[in-house]
């Protein structure tokens, strides 16, 4: 799928890559970020123009993920009538509230597997579209300039860059999981010393 979407963005060009980073920002699983990455180095090459290619990336983007922050605000009575009394969804909740803006920020480009469920969160909790819609653009901005970029810097190696990017974000999340999971141990011990006590 990647070679095919790649062999049509150099066929019909920024829009058909505008296309496909909106439906991935609406949370379709498309390989958006090599396609960036590509880009990068087609503009290199100039094949593609980057400052067109750049700006219809990006609107293409916010746009797709302000659509998924919808489908979690309009989903909220649905979602808390289903989670509402779930221990979990009430600690991810209490999460997001304190890490809201780093999460959207930082999932934009550094842990792009959470984007869409940190979308679906923000709208669920009611997080202010005006504070959502700033922090989105601004981590989609630096997902555009600094992967597009490396793809651009790098030319002809950029299958490279995406390799490692992609080793990169994998192990990154795996961080961030081992260290939600060392924080729960440590609440369900903290709160077992309190109910001994």
């Amino acid at each position: 799928m990647s070679d095919y979407l790649l062999t049509q963005v150099i066929n019909y060009g920024a829009p058909l890559l505008g296309i496909i980073v909106f439906i991935g920002g609406v949370g379709a699983p498309l390989p958006c970020t090599l396609l960036v990455i590509a880009a990068g180095a087609f503009a290199r090459q100039g094949i593609l123009p980057w400052h067109t290619t750049t700006l219809i990336s990006i609107v293409s983007v916010v746009v797709g993920d302000s659509i998924s922050y919808s489908f979690g605000y309009y989903a909220r009575e649905h979602v808390m009538e289903r989670f509402s009394h779930s221990p979990q969804w009430l600690q991810a909740e209490e999460s997001f509230r304190n890490w809201g803006p780093l999460s959207i920020f930082f999932s934009r480009f550094l842990v792009t597997a959470i984007a869409l469920p940190v979308n679906l969160m923000s709208g669920t909790t009611r997080f202010p579209f005006k504070k959502f819609f700033l922090y989105d653009a601004l981590g989609e901005i630096v997902w555009i300039f600094g992967y597009g970029g490396l793809g651009y810097l790098f030319g002809s190696q950029w299958e490279v860059v995406n390799e490692f990017i992609s080793n990169f974000g994998g192990l990154t999340l795996g961080v961030i999981i081992f260290a939600i999971g060392i924080k729960q141990i440590l609440n369900w011990q903290q709160k077992r010393q309190q109910l001994s006590n």
